[in-house]
């Protein structure tokens, strides 16, 4: 669990800023290149298509990036005021619940699949998350230290 998050109605404004954030620097980094590669020969076409492109998609990139982190965290949040803890469930469930409320305007069935999704990606982050953690406790787990019976006893004789 972590303790060091904010309490809920605040972490909604955080997750969706982080997201939007994100959405912003990556959305916009990948469509400097896009317009870069797809503008004419020429350093200067090159950067006048990459910030053209820059400007008309980031955006809409990071537009979506806040709207998923605000579903996200909404549902994340509403989970643990219901099931009154802080799990991994509650991520994986809202992965879900998130798949779901954004593609149902584009029916069930598409729903119903991004919702599938969106579960499965985030019980593969989920499960990430605990394996390393796992694997990082195990590491700082203090060890007797080990001597065999030849080096005793050598350095009982040299004490001699």
């Amino acid at each position: 669990m972590d303790y060091t998050r904010d309490p809920c109605p605040w972490r909604i404004l955080d997750d969706c800023g982080g997201a939007y954030t994100l959405g912003f620097l990556g959305g916009g980094l990948v469509s400097m290149v896009g317009g870069a590669r797809n503008a004419p020969k020429g350093i200067s076409n090159r950067l006048l298509g990459a910030m053209a492109n820059a400007r008309i998609k980031t955006p809409r990139t990071a537009g979506s990036f806040g709207v998923w982190g605000l579903t996200f965290s909404l549902c994340d949040c509403s989970l643990v005021a219901l099931r009154q803890k802080e799990d991994p469930w509650n991520s994986i469930l809202s992965g879900a619940g998130t798949g779901f409320i954004l593609a149902i305007r584009q029916g069930m069935a598409p729903a119903i699949g991004s919702a599938a999704i969106g579960g499965v990606l985030l019980a593969l982050i989920e499960g990430v998350g605990i394996a390393l953690n796992r694997f990082q406790a195990d590491m700082y787990k203090p060890v007797a230290p080990q001597f065999d019976d030849q080096s005793l006893s050598g350095g009982i004789q040299n004490l001699q």
